[in-house]
């Protein structure tokens, strides 16, 4: 993967972004992987940027079950790095208590994937 992109929506504006991965990630990590960096940094960005405000209600699209099952806590976690940014996700949400939903989209209907 070469790239990560997302899309924050809110009432009010609909903000779309995409990012080089950075070279410790450029062709390293998987598609899901990338995935779980893209949540990451689209929290990070949108707390950043105040397009998500601490407490705010926040959903999650989300083109992968198994995402879904592995933030919610359904099945192990073999994998270090997604096991990482999983702590990093719950650990900023709690921090910043955002009351975060879940929602597995279909793949063609991410719109951040056209990014």
């Amino acid at each position: 993967m070469k790239k990560i992109s997302w899309i924050i929506e809110t009432n009010n504006s609909k903000v779309s972004q995409h990012r080089e991965h950075t070279e410790n990630y450029k062709d390293k990590i998987t598609n899901l992987q990338s995935k779980y960096v893209a949540l990451h940094v689209a929290l990070f960005w949108g707390i950043g940027t105040f397009n998500i405000k601490n407490e705010d209600s926040v959903k999650i699209k989300l083109d992968e079950k198994i995402m879904l099952e592995q933030l919610k806590s359904e099945i192990t976690v073999n994998d270090e790095f997604i096991k990482n940014k999983i702590k990093f996700i719950h650990s900023f949400t709690k921090q910043r208590k955002l009351k975060v939903e879940f929602e597995i989209i279909n793949p063609k209907k991410n719109l951040a994937t056209k990014l």
